[in-house]
């Protein structure tokens, strides 16, 4: 029950339905740049999703430099006039000459750590004046000769597939950097220059001559 002294003054009377409908309009408008922006960034993240699939394979499946070492070799090497290995040798193609790139390690191991890399070059292009003789004989070796030793063995191929990698090799000479031994916890800084088992010196005669014949052996790139 209400007292004598209660103030009626703060009572207001109830809006009028076109008053409580005006309101609410006036709340839907100022909501309504909120519902747009929000329909806006939704609108955009859709076409950003279904542009990209469009577009195809994002970056990371993107061609890069380490992609394509497929090429799988295995060969000893003599490094500090020890005999070491056989290597694991994962190489790509760079040109048709050919220059070839291959990574080196001591097993299959996904975690096996990088130990070498030789760049294997067309006798066309390193005894044609690129090497000198006395170059060539400290720090390459001719592939026709070490192929010829038997201890070059091309994997993963079939026997076709893998005489026509080693006719192609065997065209070439190659340089191989140690720089890691299996021995060392860190490398060492110091990088060797690893050979071939049975590495033969040559004379500049016979230098000239593997070019020509690794000239006239190439395989027809037909």
């Amino acid at each position: 029950m209400w007292g004598p002294h209660e103030n009626y003054s703060d009572c207001k009377p109830p809006l009028s339905r076109r008053e409580d409908w005006t309101m609410e309009i006036v709340k839907i408008r100022r909501a309504m740049p909120l519902v747009i922006l929000a329909g806006s960034l939704m609108a955009t993240s859709v076409c950003v999703v279904q542009g990209s699939k469009a577009k195809g394979p994002g970056p990371s499946q993107l061609p890069t430099p380490a992609g394509g070492y497929n090429i799988h070799v295995t060969a000893p090497h003599v490094v500090g006039g020890k005999l070491m290995g056989p290597f694991h040798h994962y190489c790509r193609v760079l040109s048709p000459e050919p220059i070839i790139e291959c990574l080196c390690y001591r097993s299959t191991d996904p975690g096996a750590r990088l130990e070498q890399v030789e760049y294997i070059i067309s006798k066309s292009i390193t005894r044609t004046g690129a090497v000198s003789l006395a170059d060539w004989n400290k720090n390459w070796h001719d592939h026709k000769q070490e192929i010829a030793t038997g201890r070059v063995q091309v994997l993963d191929l079939s026997p076709d597939k893998a005489k026509e990698v080693a006719d192609l090799v065997a065209t070439t000479d190659g340089i191989i950097f140690h720089l890691w031994s299996e021995s060392d916890k860190v490398p060492s800084g110091r990088v060797m220059v690893a050979q071939s088992v049975g590495h033969v010196n040559l004379t500049q005669a016979e230098l000239e001559k593997g070019a020509q014949e690794a000239a006239a052996a190439k395989p027809s790139s037909k």
